[in-house]
């Protein structure tokens, strides 16, 4: 299940929006101000934000360039300006596509879906990345992984853990989040599994598994993967 952040300050719209979204089987989270969104970005896995360009407290360019700061999620924005000038400007500083007011519920989840479609197929492609000059090298279609050139023999949990942190660099993710992740909806052991699965990477990628430089713990809560991905 796909999880949108709607940015809007106007209840009504994020209600309209969520109840569309929602009968096409999207779960959701929602924000009325800048800063609250940046910050639900940085905390939660979220797939997709809708975002408003008129905000109280941060205008929706400064929360879209905030965003990209630390992260890919796609961005749609809705807004009242409606010249191309604007749109140019919303597009340039990182929006993946652009919806004026007053819109068609039925053409934001349309918009949503084809986002989705896109940005699934691009991560796709990218089967093979790279982080910290090369030191870790992860191949997602021989599932592979590679440290300072040498091969690292993941188990399968290992590597699925691995993609999971990694596809989302510096995203903080919650111990119950990976075991979804990893373990799957229906695991049913101790949470904290997902802990001695964290060790055992981290001794086989780490240059120095006792001072972590890619998966470092976020304390009382979970984890967040660190490494500089190479363009």
């Amino acid at each position: 299940m796909k999880t949108i952040l709607i940015v809007d300050d106007e209840e009504k719209i994020r209600d309209v929006i969520q109840s569309y979204l929602a009968k096409e089987g999207f779960k959701t989270l929602e924000a009325e101000a800048g800063r609250q969104a940046v910050e639900m970005v940085y905390d939660h896995t979220i797939d997709l934000v809708i975002l408003d360009l008129m905000l109280p407290d941060m205008s929706g360019e400064e929360v879209c360039q905030a965003i990209r700061r630390t992260s890919s999620v796609p961005i749609l924005m809705l807004t009242a300006k409606i010249t191309n000038a604007n749109r140019i400007q919303g597009l340039s500083i990182g929006a993946d596509d652009y919806l004026t007011k007053p819109f068609d519920p039925r053409e934001v989840v349309a918009r949503v879906r084809a986002i989705l479609r896109r940005t699934d197929r691009d991560q796709l492609l990218a089967d093979r990345i790279s982080f910290n000059n090369g030191h870790l090298v992860i191949d997602s279609l021989r599932h592979t992984v590679f440290c300072g050139g040498d091969l690292a023999l993941l188990t399968p949990n290992e590597f699925k853990l691995l993609i999971a942190l990694a596809k989302y660099p510096q995203r903080h993710f919650t111990r119950e989040e990976l075991v979804d992740k990893v373990m799957g909806y229906d695991f049913i052991g101790d949470i904290r599994t997902i802990d001695q699965h964290v060790k055992n990477l981290r001794q086989k990628i780490e240059p120095d598994p006792k001072q972590p430089v890619y998966i470092i713990t976020v304390y009382g809560s979970g984890y967040r993967f660190m490494g500089g991905r190479n363009e």
